[in-house]
Formats: C-alpha cells, structure tokens, sequence
C-alpha cells in the first residue's frame, strides 16, 4: 500500500523520476532492440527485406492497438481506483485485463491469418517484398496473445507501484530477444521468420517473469479468486479511457499504409525503405517520450482521483519539459548527421543518398512534438477519454493523411509532397493540442 499511497504525497519531481526512468529505459531498450532486429534483419536479409519489415510494422501495430486499448485504459483506471482507496476494484481491473486481452488477442490473430498476404498488399508490398513480410507476420500473429498479454500487464504493474518489476520484464524480454536473433536468423539460417520467433519467444518468458509478482500473496494488486469475471462497469470504463491510445495506433497504421503505398507509387521499394530507417530514429526517442508518459500516468490519475489537482498539473509541466528535450536530440541527430545514421542499418549506397533529405525533412518539427504526445497522455491518464480521443486523431486522420494524399499534386516532385506532410502534421497538430489544453485549464484546476 505505501507504493500506492506515495503517489499522492511523495515531491513529484522525485516521483517521476522514479516512475519514469525505469519506464525510459525499458522503453529504450524496447527500441534499441528494434533497431539492432532492423540491422541484423538489413545485413543478413537485404534491402528488400528491410523494406518488408517496413510495411508488416503498421501490421504489428494494429495488434499492439487492440492490446494498448486494453492495456492503456486498465492502467489508468487502476491508478484512478487506488487513488479513491477502492482496492476491490482495483484487483478486478487485473482480472478482466487478462481475460480481455485473451479474447481479442485469439481475435486479431485468427482475422490477421486468414486475410494476410491481402492485408500485406494493401499495406504497401510488392510482388518483391510480400514473402518477407509474410514468413514475419505469420509467426508474429501466432504469438499475438503472449504479446497482449506481455504490454497489458506492464501497464498494470507501473500503476500497482511497479516501475521497476516492470521495466525488468522489458529488459528480459530485449536480452532474450538480442540472443535468439542472430542464432534464428544466421545460426539457424531462419531468416525474418526467426527474427519475429525470437520475438515472440522473448515476450512469452517476459510474461512468465510478470506473473510471478501478481502471483505474489503479499501485494495489494494480485491475482485471487473472484477477479475474473467481467464486469460491465470495468471493461465498459477502460476501454473508453484505453480508446484514445487505440485509435491512435490505429490511424497511425491507416497513416503508415498510406505514406507507403504514395511512397511505392512515387519512389517505390528504396523510397519505403527510407522511410523505415527514418522511423526507427524517430522511434528510439519517441519511445522515450512515452516512457515519460508512463512514468507521468499513475502520478496523473492518481492524484486526479485524489483531487490533488496541483500535483497533477506538477507532474505535466515536468514531463513536457524533458520530452523537449528529449525529441531534441533526434532533431539535432536528422539535421547533422543523416548519413551517418543510415549507415547504421546498410551499406547500400543508393539507400543512404535516398535517406538524407526525408530525414531532414522530418526531424525539422521534432522539437514540437513531445508537448503533443505529452498532452494527449495528460486526458488519458486522468479518465477524460473525449479530449484523449480527439487529441490522439488530430495529427493522423484530421491533417496527416490528407496532406499525404494532397500535397504531392503541389509539388513537381510529388515524392518531396509527401515527406512534407509529415512536419507540417505535426506543427497543425501541436497547435491544435495548446487550444484544447487552454479550453481545459479551468477543469485541469479543478476549478470546476
């Protein structure tokens, strides 16, 4: 009880420190690893194959959307309900999170196996890159309820007072996964499929380890008879809260399909690829971002359901300010050295000459959007699933993709139209999270 309890009178910069940092790096390390999978996979697979993890990622990412809007909601009601001392819904909360992620998991799988290679076709492949993204995804979806499982209930052990349990079960999951890869993918000569059994391989014993501690008497959040079932209250609750971070992943992966398939059309396979290696930079620091984001989320909810609304508003500014900070260095990284970066994931030179200017292109706006990503977490940390919602759409469905399909009829070039609509988004959406975010002050005071 004194993890939870601390939420709401420990000093907040210490708080989030707390929560954040092992947040931070497990995120981090979720990333690295990522990129290290990109490297092994460019290297012992080839730009084409590169290519295909590229279009199979937003794939992955509507399997990540259906855990998130489990797992993401749940948390925050977690920390809401400790924060009101209610205990007995609290424990409910774990029990329904392992039964609803089972069930949409066993969904999303069967539904992505019988429709993949169409789906991988619609998400950008070519006759080239459809094998690859294929043997990837198949295993993938095989393994899609250990991966549900695997982000839910981290989610859960970060608002039981957990941070660092549960940035352990990352970094199990990582090492395991950086050991298998290069024994599935040369020793075993497994190619992308043993990049992806590596995976989910990982996830599994991940699992096991975050089982242990819910499965410990001793703890005020754990598994115990009479959790199980259902309750309307409960599932209908999370998932409104969990629905701003789902539709997001979600118009992200419609936003990816789109870009790819303008991508193909204008610059085809090599010009996807780019964009692969320019997200995987962006992805290292925005996985940072929302390692801020979780550590902030308990300490939020928490305290909005304590009404201590300055506290609260304390633990936002903090972590604007060092999402700043942290989407500046990739900022500075895609302006100074592009190159260099690139050659970090091949030694195809016509890749690497292809890369410079998006990335350019893209990191010029990275500085603005940390307070985006920040904001949106604000609403969904503290119950307030409309702004969440809203929020979480701006960038994707409101500008992004019309600027995808738009902008490239401006321009002679159409390919440079499309990685322009990607900063401009992004500006539009960060001015558009300053007006929600001014509309809100009174009730983000508590005032009313």
């Amino acid at each position: 009880m004194s993890r939870t309890t601390e939420l709401g009178t420990a000093p907040v910069n210490k708080l989030l420190f707390k929560y954040a940092m092992p947040a931070i790096i497990a995120m981090t390390a979720t990333s690295l690893y990522n990129i290290v999978d990109s490297i092994y996979i460019g290297h012992g697979c080839g730009a084409l194959a590169l290519g295909a993890l590229t279009v199979a990622k937003p794939f992955m990412d509507i399997c990540a959307a259906f855990g998130s809007l489990v797992g993401v909601g749940a948390s925050s009601l977690l920390a809401i309900y400790l924060g009101e001392k209610d205990y007995e819904r609290a424990n409910r909360v774990l029990g329904n999170v392992i039964v609803m992620n089972i069930i949409l998991s066993a969904i999303v799988m069967a539904v992505g196996l019988i429709w993949l290679d169409p789906i991988l076709m619609a998400f950008g492949a070519s006759e080239d890159t459809l094998g690859f993204a294929h043997d990837y995804m198949e295993i993938i979806l095989y393994g899609n309820i250990l991966t549900h499982l695997y982000f839910g209930l981290n989610a859960m052990l970060r608002s039981a007072g957990h941070p660092r349990f549960s940035m352990t079960a990352t970094i199990v999951a990582v090492l395991v996964n950086i050991i298998l890869d290069p024994l599935f993918i040369f020793g075993l000569e497994m190619g992308v499929r043993g990049a992806a059994l590596a995976t989910v391989i990982s996830q599994g014993v991940a699992v096991i380890w975050q089982f242990t501690r819910f499965m410990d008497k001793n703890e005020l959040v754990r598994f115990h008879r009479g959790i199980w079932r259902l309750n309307r209250h409960i599932t209908g609750r999370a998932l409104a809260i969990g629905m701003s971070p789902f539709l997001y992943n979600i118009a992200h992966c419609f936003v990816v399909i789109i870009i790819n398939n303008q991508l193909k059309n204008f610059g085809g396979d090599m010009a996807i690829a780019s964009y692969g290696v320019i997200n995987r930079l962006t992805f290292v620091f925005a996985m940072m971002v929302m390692g801020l984001n979780q550590g902030m989320q308990p300490i939020a909810g928490y305290n909005f359901g304590a009404k201590q609304y300055d506290r609260m508003l304390k633990s936002f500014t903090l972590t604007c300010i060092y999402a700043t900070g942290v989407m500046g260095i990739v900022f500075l990284l895609g302006e100074l050295c592009p190159s260099v970066v690139t050659k970090m994931f091949t030694h195809d030179p016509v890749l690497v000459a292809q890369t410079i200017k998006p990335m350019r292109i893209i990191c010029s706006t990275m500085l603005i959007i940390g307070f985006q990503m920040v904001t949106g977490n604000l609403f969904t940390s503290i119950g307030k699933a409309g702004k969440a919602i809203f929020l979480s759409l701006t960038r994707q469905v409101l500008y992004l993709i019309p600027l995808a399909l738009l902008l490239p009829m401006a321009f002679v070039d159409p390919l440079n139209g499309v990685w322009w609509s990607i900063p401009i988004s992004d500006t539009l959406s960060a001015i558009t999270a300053v007006i929600i975010l001014l509309s809100a002050r009174k009730k983000l005071h508590g005032m009313q």
